[in-house]
């Protein structure tokens, strides 16, 4: 009787094991393969003045769908998969024939900051360019700009980044953030920018983690 019990049971734990591994797969998906589960994702939480559009690892996860709303934070959540490259166009309002703003009376200033999951933060290990300048000297008077060609494959994988400074961090009061920012996790990160937080207008921010994580794709026995 014993020796029957625990056949019995040896059998029921298996049957459960097997159940719960076809679960994760789904109906449609290859034998050993696993899909995710909400868990194991982490949110997202971003805040420019005044314009943002997220890539991560060559993908589209997140824009800004105010153009010109200078104090409001965007909340998402991923699916993290390491090693992650993270590019992030970043813009300062401003006409792009003055690098004014409210009816080109003003010169705006910029910033930026983002903060996914418990620990990856904005701060100056991010490298930062600008490709969009002015008014040169700051004269609201005769006001010039300086563009600079935006590469097409800014926010790819393999994009060479290499000569590019890093960010400058700036404080929360010269920022001056409002709206919705205190009530968003932000702890830890750093506002950023390049090196004038005035004048420069589209910034290209890019960072590169390298570490263990989730795994698209993994074998049932790995896991």
């Amino acid at each position: 009787m014993k020796l029957n019990s625990l056949i019995l049971s040896t059998c029921a734990l298996l049957l459960i094991s097997t159940t719960f591994a076809q679960n994760r797969r789904g109906p449609n998906t290859p034998e050993g393969i696993v899909k995710p589960r909400l868990s194991d994702t982490v949110p997202v939480n971003i805040y420019a003045d005044n314009w943002f559009k997220l890539y991560i690892n060559g993908k589209l996860v997140a824009v800004d769908s105010i153009d010109f709303m200078p104090h409001n934070v965007i909340s998402v959540d991923i699916l993290p998969e390491y090693p992650m490259t993270i590019a992030v166009m970043a813009k300062d309002g401003g006409y792009a024939k003055t690098g004014l703003e409210y009816n080109n009376s003003n010169i705006g200033d910029g910033g930026f900051i983002l903060k996914i999951g418990s620990d990856i933060v904005t701060d100056a290990s991010w490298k930062a360019k600008n490709f969009f300048y002015g008014p040169i000297g700051g004269d609201k008077a005769n006001p010039r700009v300086q563009h600079i060609d935006i590469p097409e494959d800014w926010y790819a994988i393999n994009f060479d980044d290499s000569s590019w400074e890093q960010a400058t961090e700036y404080s929360e009061s010269a920022v001056r953030p409002r709206g919705t920012f205190a009530e968003t996790d932000f702890d830890g990160a750093k506002f950023i920018w390049t090196g004038d937080l005035d004048l420069d207008n589209t910034i290209i921010f890019r960072k590169r983690v390298e570490r263990p994580g989730w795994k698209p794709r993994w074998n049932v026995g790995e896991r």
